[in-house]
């Protein structure tokens, strides 16, 4: 009987480490820069995360390159296009988690973001309230290989703020 008890608090211990989240359809992935806005759409993949033990939390997230939206559909021919994000080539925006910590103003997250078949260490400042993830960070898309047209690439600039909204619900 008290093996049961054990391997019941166990396994119920074990589950409550983490939780399961599926993204929410009224997801926002924005970015800006000097010329250029616009959001990405076909949010996909897995976030296992608890607030009380961020240490255990995995995101592995993604959107389709192809899905850029500019609101100018020339622009958006061009931003999925060789000189910019080439979708064809590289289908997927990811982020894959190393690292989450707890902040004075939230959390943490440090990981691999994979943009343009290149992959650098990065770390998003996040807030989790009312099941909804919100953060931000800035990328240079010079770091990520994506040079553009040289006049066009001048006017957009190299940073790029990138905003994230993810509403978030239990599996």
């Amino acid at each position: 009987m008290r093996i049961i008890l054990f391997l019941s608090i166990l396994t119920f211990g074990l589950g409550q480490i983490t939780a399961d989240w599926n993204i929410s359809a009224d997801y926002a992935v924005r970015f800006s820069a000097t010329k250029a806005e616009g959001t990405f759409d076909k949010l996909q993949g897995s976030i296992q995360f608890d607030p009380s033990t961020p240490s255990a939390a995995k995101f592995d997230v993604w959107v389709e390159t192809a899905t850029i939206s500019t609101g100018n559909n020339t622009k958006d021919k061009h931003a999925r296009g060789s000189s910019w994000l080439d979708a064809e080539q590289y289908p997927r925006i990811g982020f894959k988690s190393s690292n989450f910590q707890k902040t004075d103003k939230g959390y943490q997250v440090k990981g691999k973001l994979s943009i343009h078949g290149i992959t650098k260490e990065v770390s998003i400042p996040f807030t989790f309230k009312d099941q909804v993830f919100a953060g931000s960070l800035t990328v240079n898309r010079q770091d990520y290989g994506i040079e553009g047209p040289f006049l066009f690439g001048s006017l957009v600039g190299d940073e790029i703020a990138i905003v994230l909204r993810v509403p978030v619900s239990r599996q």
